[in-house]
């Protein structure tokens, strides 16, 4: 039945802001240098006639949601921009009421025909990848959302139980989740700090001697710089997985540094995660480059909290590919490859021992993903998309508000921090970096948590 606390959508509108990046950022392969951060408005009106305006905002982030050799970087970019200015146009013209997780859900039908018009109205070849829709459509997501708790003057994190949603999890999830709310997989307040994974590139200088243009910044350069600047004690370490010498090479002279910087520091306990971008051919290659990292450097293995989707993101085309060997010895964590529920399934069978959530696949799918991964007792993490400002904010508050996750990825600060300049203003906890943690108890405010 329908609900007071419903609301609808009178105006939803959609801007691009242009990003350049300090330093270029290598991943799978592929380098990045710049990007748009995608900003959506949202106003919305409950049934008494309430307004109030929500925010969400999100780095295009083509390259990694859309890699592809038939088209340039360029043309995917134009295309999820070109995507989320037709779904913020669509969200304005929905005309009944309705919860967040429902106006969205009921959006995602637009997905698949929007995204096949863009292709064909550009003649593009191939398919606009699921995942490329979800980034282009999540800053609206969380507009509504945040929208959402501002009209009813409350944390929208607040706003995920029976009083406030029409349908309970079975809608979308299955029926194991029947007469479950998100309250049951959300906290009431966010978790007062949380450690902060700092991204290590394929291509960031690890010693003074791989430094070859440091920007004109005050920002550090080097690992060792950045781990005595922010007290940091997770890594985040990207590597090939194509290249297996250099890849255990990677682990192994970053833990010799990191030893040598943190036993100066008096820190006795740090960790690291490792991601291979979809790039491994099969299980062989992690199971044999983990033998390798544990033979050369056991200090960097028993460090390691956690490997990220190290083969394809497309699951359904390589069946014979099984991680469970790999999982008995660490986590083992779907990324490129969560796109929905089915996916989670079908990464639980291959392997999968845990899940990536990110704020860039949407709010509300991020929610009921989490809830899924908790009830399954799988391992959660929250990673961004090189977020800056507002999107670092939204990605923390998930992290923030989500029992089982420990840690918070947060780049931007490394890659391009000027958005993040106003945000530092007024919430330093978040971005003043001093003993590797952010203060995430400051995400409490209405909304989405923050201004």
């Amino acid at each position: 039945m329908p609900n007071d606390t419903d609301v609808r959508i009178l105006d939803a509108v959609c801007s691009f802001e242009p990003v350049s990046f300090r330093a270029p950022l290598k991943f799978g392969g592929r380098i990045v240098d710049k990007t748009f951060l995608m900003n959506v408005e949202v106003t919305v009106e409950t049934h008494s006639g309430n307004h109030a305006t929500g925010f969400g905002s999100m780095p295009v982030g083509n390259i990694w949601a859309w890699p592809t050799s038939e088209l340039t970087g360029d043309q995917t970019e134009l295309a999820m921009k070109d995507f989320a200015e037709r779904i913020v146009d669509i969200a304005s013209q929905v005309p009944h009421y309705g919860h967040p997780m429902e106006l969205m859900f009921d959006l995602t039908e637009e997905y698949a025909h929007t995204a096949k018009t863009i292709v064909a109205g550009h003649n593009f070849g191939g398919e606009f990848p699921k995942l490329a829709q979800l980034v282009a459509a999540s800053p609206l997501d969380a507009a509504v959302h945040d929208a959402y708790g501002r009209v009813h003057d409350i944390n929208s994190y607040d706003a995920l139980s029976s009083e406030f949603m029409n349908d309970d999890l079975s809608d979308y999830l299955d029926d194991q989740f029947a007469g479950e709310y998100l309250d049951q997989y959300t906290l009431r307040t966010p978790k007062d700090r949380m450690p902060l994974y700092h991204l290590v590139g394929a291509l960031d200088p690890l010693t003074d001697a791989d430094v070859t243009d440091r920007p004109n910044d005050r920002l550090p350069v080097t690992l060792g710089e950045w781990i005595n600047a922010d007290g940091l004690t997770h890594l985040k370490i990207k590597l090939s997985g194509d290249n297996f010498d250099w890849d255990v090479d990677r682990v192994v002279a970053i833990e010799k540094i990191a030893a040598e910087v943190q036993a100066a520091r008096g820190c006795s306990e740090w960790f690291y995660s490792l991601d291979f971008n979809e790039k491994c051919e099969n299980v062989e290659y992690v199971l044999e480059f983990l033998k390798k990292v544990q033979e050369q450097s056991p200090a960097a293995y028993d460090r390691t909290q956690y490997i990220e989707q190290p083969t394809s993101r497309d699951l359904k085309a390589h069946p014979e590919i099984k991680l469970h060997e790999a999982a008995k010895l660490k986590p083992v964590v779907v990324d490129e490859a969560l796109v929905d529920y089915e996916a989670l399934l079908l990464a639980r069978d291959q392997g999968y021992t845990g899940i990536a959530l990110k704020a860039c696949k949407g709010h509300s799918e991020s929610l009921c993903l989490g809830a899924a991964a908790q009830k399954f007792g799988m391992f959660l993490c929250v990673q961004d998309l090189t977020c800056p400002g507002f999107s670092f904010l939204h990605s923390a508050s998930l992290a923030a508000r989500i029992p089982t996750v420990t840690a918070i990825e947060g780049n931007g600060r490394q890659y391009c921090p000027g958005p993040n300049r106003p945000y530092a203003r007024a919430m330093p906890s978040m971005f003043d970096i001093k003993d590797g943690t952010v203060g995430t108890s400051c995400l409490n405010d209405i909304g989405l948590g923050f201004g």
